[in-house]
């Protein structure tokens, strides 16, 4: 009888003691799973950015989730304060994707932008001058004015004034050229007096600019380049388009509109 209950008290401990390590591991493995489930926050684009657009825009077009660590890839933007400003998409950028650094080039470095649907390209060569000195950047959007001298009006002795109006808006800059060793391509190793590198030299050649336009904008374009002359602003997607007007002598000390 002694031993009977001897056995009895001792398959109890061993139950209970399997137990105990039963449950240990079952907490274990929950632990590892949850960890391995661990949710960090990371940006996924919430619509299709388009190829050359600045991080400036980027920002604009994510928004923060959280994924599980395990599937957080290596180069995750996890804070956009990090991002230097002189950045663009290297490629097209789908929604719902994570936003990758490897995936953000420096505008500089940028071939050549796609072209948004319905949209053609044409190129046009200006002087610096005329083309923002020559800093415009692939992805960057501009401003296009178009500034013409008198015309003989037919039919009459009279000529038309002198005219000057931004006509389009935030165009899409899809290529820039400039001659071989110029313009903002260009790199230098010099420093100034005070051993800082030396800003980059402005180009002294012509500057090719391709803009991405619609059919009714590049026959002006080409009207301008034929018959006047194009300026070129940098015109970001802030800019305010409001109170433009055809200029002519008669107007240009007028009051501006507000």
């Amino acid at each position: 009888m002694k031993r009977k209950l001897i056995g009895f008290l001792a398959a109890l401990v061993l139950a209970g003691i399997g137990t105990s390590a039963l449950v240990a591991y079952v907490q274990s493995a929950r632990d590892q799973a949850v960890a391995a489930e661990a949710l960090v926050d990371v940006y996924v684009v919430s619509e299709t950015i388009p190829q050359g657009t600045p991080v400036a825009d980027i920002r604009g077009s994510v928004e923060t989730t959280e994924v599980p660590a395990k599937v957080l890839a290596d180069d995750a933007v996890t804070d956009l304060d990090d991002l230097d400003d002189s950045l663009t998409a290297a490629v097209d950028l789908q929604a719902g994707e994570q936003l990758l650094s490897s995936r953000l080039v420096p505008a500089n470095q940028l071939g050549r932008a796609s072209v948004p649907a319905g949209l053609q390209e044409m190129t046009v060569s200006l002087e610096p001058t005329r083309a923002v000195g020559g800093s415009l950047n692939v992805g960057d959007t501009v401003g296009v004015v178009l500034s013409f001298e008198p015309f003989d009006l037919p039919g009459t002795e009279d000529q038309s004034p002198n005219m000057t109006h931004l006509t389009f808006h935030k165009v899409l800059v899809t290529a820039v050229q400039f001659a071989e060793g110029d313009g903002a391509n260009a790199t230098t190793d010099d420093e100034n007096a005070d051993g800082d590198t030396a800003a980059e030299p402005a180009p002294t050649s012509q500057v090719l600019v391709t803009l991405a336009l619609s059919s009714p904008q590049v026959e002006q374009l080409v009207f301008g380049a034929e018959f006047g002359h194009i300026w070129l602003t940098a015109e970001n997607a802030d800019a305010d388009e409001s109170g433009t007007r055809i200029v002519t002598l008669g107007e240009v000390y007028g009051p501006v509109a507000q």
